[in-house]
Formats: C-alpha cells, sequence, structure tokens
C-alpha cells in the first residue's frame, strides 16, 4: 500500500509547527518566522477576504441577469456594496463622513432591528416549547426570557420593584449566569479550535485540499 503524503500536507504541517513553537520558544530566528509566517497570513486572509467580495457581486450579478426569484434584493446588494466600498476608497478611508453616515444611519438601524427580531423570535419559541415540553428548565428558559424583555425598558413608564436598575434581578441574571455561559461557549470554542489545529498539524484533517 503506497502512503500518500502531498506537498500542501507537508507545508501546512510544518508552516503550523514554526508558528506554535514560536510562542514558546524565544529563539530569534524561530520568532521572526513566526512573525513572517503571521503576516503573510493576514495577506491571504485579506486577498481571500477580496475574492470572497468578488464572488458575491459575482452570484448576485447573475441572479439578477437571469431574472431569478429575489433578483431585486441582490440589485440592492450591489448598489450598496458599490456605493460603500467607493465612500470608502475615495473619500477617506473608513473613518470620514460618508462612510460613518452609512455605519450609523444604515448597519446600526438594521442590527438594532435584528437584535429586536430576535428578542421576539426568543419569546415565541418559548411558548413553543412551552407546548411540546413542559418541564423545569423550560419554565427557567421562558422566566429568564420574560425577566430581560421586561427589565430592558419600563412598561409605560412603570419599573417593576426588584427587577430594573444596576442591583435588580435583570442585572444579576445578565452578570452572573449569562456572563458563565458565555464563558463556558469561550472555552468549548478554544478548546475545538485547538483540537482542531491539531488534527491539521497531524495531517488527519486537510482543509486546504491536501
Amino acid at each position: 500500500m503506497r502512503f500518500k503524503f502531498p506537498v500542501s500536507a507537508a507545508v501546512a504541517i510544518g508552516v503550523g509547527v514554526i508558528v506554535l513553537a514560536g510562542y514558546f520558544f524565544e529563539y530569534p530566528l524561530l520568532v521572526l518566522l513566526k512573525q513572517v509566517l503571521l503576516q503573510w497570513s493576514v495577506t491571504l486572509a485579506a486577498v481571500a477576504l477580496f475574492i470572497g467580495v468578488i464572488n458575491l457581486l459575482k452570484v448576485h450579478a447573475l441572479k439578477v441577469v437571469r431574472r431569478q426569484k429575489g433578483g431585486f434584493y441582490s440589485v440592492i446588494l450591489i448598489t450598496f456594496l458599490i456605493i460603500t466600498i467607493f465612500a470608502g476608497v475615495f473619500f477617506g478611508g473608513p473613518t470620514n463622513n460618508w462612510s460613518l453616515w452609512i455605519f450609523n444611519n444604515i448597519q446600526v438601524p438594521i442590527e438594532s432591528s435584528l437584535v429586536a427580531l430576535l428578542a421576539v423570535v426568543l419569546a415565541y419559541a418559548s411558548t413553543r416549547l412551552l407546548r411540546r415540553r413542559m418541564n423545569l428548565f423550560s419554565l427557567i428558559f421562558l422566566g429568564t426570557v420574560l425577566v430581560m424583555l421586561l427589565g430592558a425598558a419600563p412598561i409605560l413608564g412603570v419599573e417593576i420593584p426588584g427587577l430594573h436598575g444596576p442591583h435588580g434581578l435583570r442585572a444579576l441574571i445578565a452578570q452572573i449566569p449569562s456572563v458563565a455561559g458565555a464563558r463556558g461557549l469561550l472555552l468549548g470554542i478554544g478548546l475545538g479550535t485547538i483540537a482542531t489545529g491539531l488534527r491539521v498539524l497531524m495531517g488527519t484533517d486537510r482543509p486546504y485540499g491536501g
């Protein structure tokens, strides 16, 4: 049985070992190689982002030309993508007045609307969960959603005692269980990233196409 070890796998494993070793051993040559490889990775990431934008334009342009369903939204996406790139490139970068106006008056309202929609979806999902599976955890989930929604803003200007304020129940949930859950998710993501990186270094996974 012939053992296959492609060049792409060797390059990926070698680069990963050099960068990883550069964080643990303070040899000048090793640190220099690590910095150079990290700079290359940033450049490659920028090129990949550029290719992704070109592919996005291509996909939506074909959708418009072929008059497929949703072509109107593709026209809106292409138009505002070109306007945003034009404002960022020809008017002084992302901090110019045009770019900031687009960010504050278009992107921020859209993101706020999505967050508000997420709150409604959570409330609806909790009611469906109670219909299908009534148990203690479902009640805790529903109660937490109601507390966070009611504590976000006073209803008709009336504050519920013990719910609002920096020492209220909503702040307690946001500062302790919510932060603990978020840290647990981050730890899980970190462990998964480490496991994936080790599998790539050992040649078990080859996402680079080797």
